[in-house]
């Protein structure tokens, strides 16, 4: 395949093949631009309480002031964050950049021994936390080198009054922070006292790291993707030139039930910026009532998901008679999304699934589905100035129409891992290719679709199997609400496949299910066991760990 001419008229029109990605150079070009022209407008809201642009940017330069003037911090050092969605997210990231600070981003959720790892390799001199989780830090702080640490409480955003109220409701009556002993912590609260007109903006370097995103990545353990301001702002106009032929500036209403911490939402938010949208903050998506709940308050226009919260969202009976005339756009990734349940959910909204796909080592977005001109069950064409090829193992370009690893090269690309030069050259080719790890088809329309993680593939008997198409041909069953394939270990065939699944209806039988996998499936892709599940493992963000299951069969 002809790299890249071979998209040049595979572009829908008003989409430009090629863009300036230098337009905003560093995120804070990117931050003041928004600040300066939606000032007034609503940037960022959470349990009640919205923050103009023009508030965002006072808060967040006392963050950044109260850095600069109450730590030796200098500009490089890095500092973790670790919260869910609460408007102190937004707030602490952005002051943390000003003061030319790196953001190492942190999952609230991770055991003793992943914040220890992740805080220890990143080399985090400061931790601005949420106190729901400060028993754990007590528990690691001694074994890192943090020397500032920053506790914020869950209303810390709110009015004084409504502030106290939330906090102790949160803290005595719903028993939501456990004990902790710190006495060295910082109240957040302190930090927004900084006087603002006293920062001094730190002026960054396109290529100076802007954030420390942690990942599996496509081998071993957990390492920090370097993205630069340059990598992120290059993906935000890439993004930005597609999603832009459907959302207006200024006027849309966006609801972010993802993590900012994960890098998908980290991304679509940073997009949010560009286009002044009010970005509606959902701390807690897994109370799916509580979620429904929120969403009848705004008249979102646009929503960012994946497979699993859609899923979850269209069980809600008060979710299905909710009135969705006012969305226009509805954005997917994380995870594959499945052609059943974004079928559903358009009969349901209205909306089509705009299902992008991309990777923490990318920026995250590698390609996107056009919003005008969405292809179901693919994940787009390339963003602007990005080039793909589609290689065997031994590194070839393959036919078109054939599958191989898909490889990715453009601005967005990470620098490489954090002090991990054997992983970044195992993960990026000299000449700037990234190898994803996944296995793609590109289509004659130049549309691509997603087969499998290479190593998620399994092998019946020297045939591909791959779990997306089993779960896909099983979620067509109206008796299945989710599920998940993997390869075991079978002396026969080398591996066999096993299908676990979540029931919608509890008179399903196994072997209805098998029947009807039969009949859409050739023989050695057919299941060789069922199991039924009360429920799958999961991701924080939603996604189904298959590795899980994998080494619990």
């Amino acid at each position: 395949m002809e790299q890249p001419d071979f998209w040049k008229d595979k572009y829908p029109q008003g989409i430009a093949r090629e863009i300036n990605a230098e337009v905003y150079p560093t995120i804070m070009h990117l931050f003041k631009d928004a600040c300066r022209k939606y000032a007034n407008k609503p940037a960022f809201s959470n349990m009640g309480r919205t923050l103009t642009f023009a508030e965002l940017d006072k808060y967040s330069a006392a963050v950044a002031t109260w850095f600069q003037q109450n730590t030796d911090l200098q500009p490089g050092d890095r500092v973790a964050v670790q919260m869910p969605n609460v408007l102190q997210y937004p707030v602490v990231v952005f002051g943390i950049l000003r003061a030319g600070l790196v953001v190492v981003n942190t999952n609230p959720l991770y055991t003793a021994r992943e914040m220890q790892h992740q805080f220890k390799d990143a080399g985090c001199k400061a931790l601005v936390a949420l106190a729901n989780f400060g028993h754990m830090v007590e528990e690691v702080l001694p074994q890192t080198g943090i020397r500032y640490l920053i506790m914020s409480e869950v209303g810390d955003m709110m009015p004084p009054l409504k502030r106290l109220l939330v906090n102790n409701v949160v803290k005595y009556v719903k028993k939501m922070v456990p004990d902790y002993d710190l006495p060295t912590a910082i109240p957040f609260t302190r930090l927004l006292r900084a006087n603002p007109h006293k920062l001094k903006d730190y002026t960054a370097k396109p290529e100076d790291i802007a954030c420390l995103q942690y990942t599996g990545g496509t081998t071993g353990v957990s390492k920090g993707a370097e993205l630069t301001h340059r990598s992120i702002t290059s993906n935000m106009m890439q993004t930005h030139a597609f999603l832009s032929t459907a959302l207006q500036p200024g006027r849309e209403v966006m609801i972010c039930p993802l993590p900012l911490y994960h890098i998908f939402a980290f991304g679509v938010s940073c997009i949010g910026m560009v286009l002044g949208m009010h970005t509606v903050l959902i701390t807690n998506p897994r109370d799916i009532p509580g979620f429904v709940k929120e969403l009848k308050q705004w008249d979102f226009t646009a929503m960012m998901g994946l497979n699993t919260l859609f899923v979850a969202l269209m069980n809600n009976p008060e979710f299905r008679k909710m009135n969705f005339n006012k969305l226009k756009l509805t954005i997917a990734g994380g995870m594959a999304m499945q052609t059943a349940v974004a079928n559903d959910w358009e009969k349901l909204t209205g909306s089509k699934v705009c299902e992008g796909y991309g990777m923490t080592e990318s920026s995250p977005v590698i390609t996107i589905n056009p919003p005008t001109a969405i292809q179901i069950g693919t994940i787009g064409v390339p963003v602007p100035n990005t080039e793909v090829r589609i290689v065997n193992d031994n590194g070839e370009d393959m036919p078109l129409g054939e599958a191989g690893e898909l490889w990715a090269r453009g601005p967005q690309v990470m620098k490489g891992y954090w002090q991990r030069p054997e992983a970044t050259a195992d993960t990026v080719t000299a000449d700037g290719w990234l190898k994803t790890g996944d296995v793609a088809v590109v289509q004659p329309d130049g549309y691509i679709r997603i087969v499998d993680r290479k190593k998620d593939m399994i092998l019946v008997s020297g045939f591909n199997v791959y779990p997306n198409e089993i779960e896909e041909v099983a979620v067509q069953h109206a008796g299945v609400l989710e599920c998940a394939c993997v390869g075991i270990p079978d002396a026969k065939s080398g591996e066999s496949v096993r299908l676990f699944v979540v029931k919608k209806d509890d008179s399903l039988t196994e072997e209805e299910l098998m029947i009807h996998m039969k009949n859409n499936l050739t023989g050695y892709k057919v299941p060789r066991t069922i199991v039924f599940k009360t429920e799958l493992p999961k991701s924080p963000v939603g996604k189904i760990l298959r590795r899980e299951l994998r080494d619990k069969a």
